[in-house]
């Protein structure tokens, strides 16, 4: 049961344009560093709210000291007991705000001075975008790419685009993408009273990619927006190399196609899976991709094996839900958006940050 404490800058009671959510577990120092950016921003009018998931390393007295007390920034703050995972705690913070925009940001992103300006400018005179998508760079390198929006393979594994390329302004062009990633982001409001926040089933990892395909098959549209810069520094959350993280990767993807794609890809799932299987051990042998950076490659196998089983364990329950979906996409459209937005099998098996 989480229990909820919120506590409030007396200027978070005015109805502020854009809610900004920033999730915390056990990272005080970057918290820190992220509320501080927020602090900077060039739009003056933003409620900040952080969801803390029982963190015991500081980080609410942090937030207390520096943050409420000084009131350098209209924060609320929602204590949870325990780790109820990215999904619930973005929807706690989405419950709360006020505004008709709702941003996300990772407590180990930092965001540019404009970046909520920026965000805010995709949705001017588009009724029909519900999302906005950062250009996210490498904390640590800002001249390569994390994510410039989102790409996907059709067994459902998902892929920022443009991930670890050199940042030569290849993408610097306001354009459609599939989804957003879920470290920096903006929603609008009513697409999510639509059709509804993150699925909780996923607890962490895909989640981002879920509510955004979600939101395509409904009939809404992202747009990239590359003056919307941040900075993340990837995979501090559980780490690159930890196998809990590979086995949420890879249940969600499962999850997602059962909820999301046509029956026809759907049925298609375990060819495209093995096939990408086999292309990243190929891969891994030299050195390449995201399964060559972990030094044991069983212990690789055992987790994938792992989330698979517990996908099948919940694939009733998400089957089910496609009755719920809201559809505006025709089968047709949605495969012309998947396809679309495909990720190359070689890029998704063989890059890596």
């Amino acid at each position: 049961m989480a229990t909820t404490d919120t506590i409030s800058h007396p200027a978070s009671t005015v109805n502020r344009l854009v809610s900004v959510i920033v999730v915390n577990w056990n990272r005080r120092d970057l918290l820190r560093k992220c509320l501080q950016s927020l602090a900077a921003q060039s739009l003056y009018e933003v409620e900040v709210i952080v969801v803390d998931n029982g963190s015991a390393d500081g980080s609410i007295e942090m937030l207390e000291a520096e943050f409420l007390r000084q009131q350098t920034l209209p924060v609320q703050l929602i204590r949870n007991n325990q780790n109820l995972g990215f999904c619930a705690a973005n929807n706690q913070g989405i419950e709360a705000s006020r505004s008709n925009f709702v941003a996300l940001l990772n407590n180990d992103a930092e965001a540019s001075p404009d970046w909520l300006r920026a965000l805010l400018s995709a949705f001017e005179g588009r009724p029909d975008v519900g999302m906005a998508a950062s250009k996210v760079l490498v904390h640590e390198d800002p001249s390569r790419i994390d994510k410039v929006g989102h790409l996907i393979y059709p067994d459902g594994q998902n892929r920022g685009r443009g991930c670890g390329e050199t940042d030569r302004g290849q993408y610097d062009a306001v354009e459609e993408t599939a989804w957003p990633d879920g470290c920096a982001c903006m929603y609008r409001r009513e697409m999510l009273d639509q059709i509804g926040g993150f699925d909780e089933d996923l607890f962490a990892y895909a989640d981002d990619a879920e509510l955004g395909l979600r939101a395509q098959i409904a009939g809404w549209k992202c747009l990239y927006v590359p003056s919307a810069v941040v900075r993340h520094r990837r995979g501090e959350t559980l780490g690159l190399r930890s196998t809990f993280r590979l086995e949420l990767i890879e249940r969600n993807r499962v999850l997602l196609a059962a909820k999301l794609f046509p029956i026809g890809l759907l049925l298609l799932n375990p060819f495209y899976y093995l096939l990408r299987l086999a292309a990243g051990a190929v891969a891994a042998l030299r050195g390449k991709g995201e399964v060559g950076r972990y030094p044991s490659k069983l212990a690789v196998l055992a987790a994938l094996l792992k989330a698979d089983f517990a996908a099948l364990r919940m694939l009733p329950r998400m089957l089910g839900k496609r009755r719920q979906l809201v559809r505006k996409l025709s089968t047709a459209e949605i495969y012309a958006l998947l396809r679309r937005y495909r990720i190359p099998l070689r890029t998704l098996t063989e890059d890596a940050i």
